[in-house]
């Protein structure tokens, strides 16, 4: 007995030294599909439209740095069990990446591959391999498509169920979904069964029929026979929304309605039992990817609208501008790409969109400048250069330098919108008897004022002229998006062309637009009238000298929320940045009619389409270019952005304004980070989760002179910079930061 327990006491310190030790890499990927429980027909398998597809992994915490990796892909998994590798065998590439590219032998389409790595470690110790994953080259006549998910659907009952009146039904599923309809009815006799499906409802349980079109409604005469049967409901196809040459549903998936109520009424009003289910479609999901909880309750309902949002509005695969239209629009998918990295580590439903809004743009201006911004968001969420390198030139393009006069600013109505200039656009919608480009500012442009704002519409009165200031905003932008692509693509020449230019347009910025008086920004060349968005895209785009922030920040908050749900992306984003972090926060909780919360109030379950349907009477309830939120807590009040590609250094900046409380989670490709927060009157406590392989450079307030830094209970002398204390490459791992 006593040999026994000697030799169980060395197998459980030999267990103890090995759990020091041993790691292995976590989370396979393969062209940014993850290998879990996402796909419907095989989940040990994904289908990629790549012929060099990206493989990417995590680390546990334990792995402050990764040295060096083996990838190994065989046509087999025995091959892989034995160690060998007939497609690719990369031998130890000495890497601090925990992604690369395939470089094996050609792949062959509708063939099967599977693949694993090993990591090596800071102290230069091996892992052990990972698990095995495999992934399925699609036939040829896909390649040239965007590697994603087949969408998949939750099958829903409903939340409440009215007392049944005789031969009626009412049912409440809780949240707004597109979705199809299932019934399982016993009737007494052949029948006809009138359904009514709409997104709200009235009093005594009647789905709400509307009139005006913004609110989805529809009903359908489902004739039943006797006994007990099941039916499902097919939706009807939309003429007017197909004229448009939308986004279609998938043939294996079927059409979809966005509902949240269902009523039911028999013709005879005789039946025995009546219930129903919907199949709630969506693309693939991660609920546990991100949370969020505060010591604001309004900012905590918010979250969850927004990141709901973000999933409900996934249906087709991509992202689109709501049920109305069916389209991508490059504006709505900035929104949409952001607030979906913040709330799942998602990434080939962005990319899959940008890639189709190349080819298919819409008319606005400042849309088609907005494609830098997504292609660059794109390379710093994923770290992967692949859809640079693909699409680079067309990027170019979009950056639209060929609209350049000799002011070095551009204009859509110079004259410089030639046939081969659209066509390089690939443009073909014609707007308002236009064919090309058109300013637009905020949509929509005009409309009720009401008691919070000065104009009607949406761009808070700015005068359109020759030279819009909003528009070269953004143009100023996309040259400064475009010299970092051309940088990380080595492309030298053109990151020094594009340099320039941008600095040429700063300075005829500031000759042009910028009141010498008072720093702020006129709408254009030939007025004088400053309104919100002049100001607020101006300094979100980093067009506002230091001196002139003061005044600048000031008049912004004196215009409210003057903006559309669209334009408050780039307003709160410009705030956080330029440390109005509280009242950043005043609008992202406000209860008052142009407000987050008045979404939630008015009973939709998804962002909206504008503030209120008083400002826009067809607005749809289902649209997630309202969803900032969502993006706005993780990225700016909690503070968490790649500082540089796929998250190898994490930029953790929170401006948590006057909240007591706050937690969240987000997850990246490198893996999760986590942030919990607590002040009281003596101390901050800041818990920060870094994951594996990477580290993080934090920034936290600091409020007073005399305070005191302890890192992980020891304590660190640091200097502030700018009024904040600045931790540089904090490790992997968590760690406790108290501010006393």
């Amino acid at each position: 007995m006593k040999k026994y327990f000697l030799c169980l006491l060395f197998s459980l310190q030999l267990l103890s030294v090995q759990s020091q030790t041993v790691f292995v890499p976590l989370h396979m990927r393969t062209d940014l599909l993850l290998h879990e429980n996402k796909v419907w027909k095989d989940p040990s398998t994904v289908i990629i439209h790549s012929k060099k597809p990206s493989f990417s992994w995590q680390t546990d915490t334990s792995v402050k740095q990764v040295t060096a990796y083996t990838i190994l892909v065989a046509s087999s998994p025995t091959l892989l069990e034995n160690g060998k590798a007939d497609y690719w065998d990369s031998k130890k590439i000495i890497s601090n990446q925990t992604h690369t590219t395939y470089k094996g032998k050609a792949l062959e389409p509708s063939k099967k591959y599977y693949w694993k790595v090993q990591v090596w470690n800071e102290k230069g110790k091996p892992s052990y391999f990972s698990e095995t994953v495999s992934f399925q080259l699609s036939d040829l006549s896909t390649l040239d498509t965007i590697s994603h998910y087949p969408l998949t659907y939750d099958l829903q009952s409903p939340v409440t169920i009215s007392p049944p009146k005789p031969g009626y039904y009412f049912f409440d599923f809780g949240k707004d979904a597109f979705s199809q309809l299932q019934l399982h009815l016993n009737a007494s006799k052949d029948d006809t069964v009138t359904i009514e499906a709409g997104e709200t409802s009235q009093k005594e349980y009647i789905v709400y029929n509307n009139p005006s079109r913004n609110i989805r409604y529809i009903k359908i005469e489902l004739p039943v026979k006797k006994g007990e049967h099941d039916y499902a409901i097919t939706w009807p196809v939309d003429a007017k929304r197909n004229s448009r040459n939308p986004i279609q549903m998938p043939e294996e998936i079927g059409e979809v309605f966005p509902f949240r109520y269902v009523s039911a009424k028999m013709l005879s009003g005789n039946s025995d039992y009546l219930y129903v289910t919907r199949r709630a479609v969506h693309y693939p999901f991660d609920e546990y990817a991100s949370s969020f909880q505060s010591s604001n309750s309004v900012l905590n309902e918010v979250w969850d609208l927004c990141k709901y949002s973000v999933k409900a509005t996934s249906f087709s695969g991509f992202y689109l501008d709501g049920d109305r239209e069916r389209l991508p629009y490059e504006a709505d998918a900035v929104i949409n790409q952001l607030s979906h990295y913040a709330s799942d580590a998602e990434y080939s439903i962005a990319r899959r969109t940008l890639a189709y809004l190349i080819y298919h743009p819409t008319w606005p201006t400042e849309w088609t400048l907005q494609i830098s911004i997504l292609a660059w968001n794109d390379y710093m969420y994923t770290g992967d250069d692949t859809f640079l390198k693909k699409y680079y030139e067309e990027i170019k393009a979009k950056t639209l330098l060929q609209l350049a006069d000799d002011n070095r600013l551009i204009s859509t109505i110079n004259g410089k919108q030639k046939d081969a200039f659209i066509q390089s656009l690939h443009n073909k919608l014609i707007f308002d008897g236009k064919r090309g480009l058109v300013d637009i500012v905020d949509w929509p442009q005009s409309g009720v004022t009401g008691t919070e704002k000065e104009y009607g519409g949406e761009t808070d009165g700015f005068v359109f002229t020759k030279y819009n200031a909003v528009v070269n905003a953004y143009y100023y932008n996309a040259l400064g998006l475009m010299q970092k692509m051309a940088a990380a693509l080595n492309k030298d020449k053109d990151a020094a062309m594009f340099a320039e230019k941008a600095k040429q347009v700063f300075n005829a910025y500031q000759t042009v637009f910028v009141d010498p008086v008072n720093g702020l920004v006129k709408d254009g060349d030939q007025t004088n009238h400053s309104s919100l968005h002049g100001n607020m895209f101006a300094l979100d785009f980093g067009l506002i000298p230091e001196k002139n922030v003061p005044a600048v920040t000031a008049f912004i908050k004196s215009r409210r929320m003057a903006c559309s749900v669209y334009g408050s992306q780039f307003l709160l984003d410009g705030l956080f940045d330029h440390g109005e972090d509280e009242y950043a926060l005043s609008l992202m909780s406000a209860t008052t009619q142009r407000s987050w919360y008045n979404m939630i109030r008015t009973g939709s379950t998804i962002t909206l389409e504008a503030w209120d349907k008083m400002y826009k009477p067809n607005l749809d309830l289902n649209h997630a270019w309202g969803s900032a939120p969502a993006n706005l807590i993780i990225r700016k009040m909690m503070g968490v952005e790649p500082l540089t590609p796929g998250f190898e250094t994490i930029k953790i900046k929170p401006g948590i304004g006057n909240l007591s409380f706050a937690k969240m989670r987000t997850s990246t490709l490198k893996g999760e980070v986590a942030i919990s927060f607590q002040k009281n009157k003596e101390i901050e406590n800041w818990d920060i989760t870094v994951p594996g392989a990477a580290t993080a450079n934090v920034y936290l307030p600091s409020h007073a002179k005399d305070e005191k830094i302890f890192i992980d209970g020891k304590q660190i002398s640091l200097q502030k910079q700018k009024g904040f204390w600045v931790i540089e490459k904090l490790p992997s791992g968590t760690h406790t930061i108290q501010i006393k």
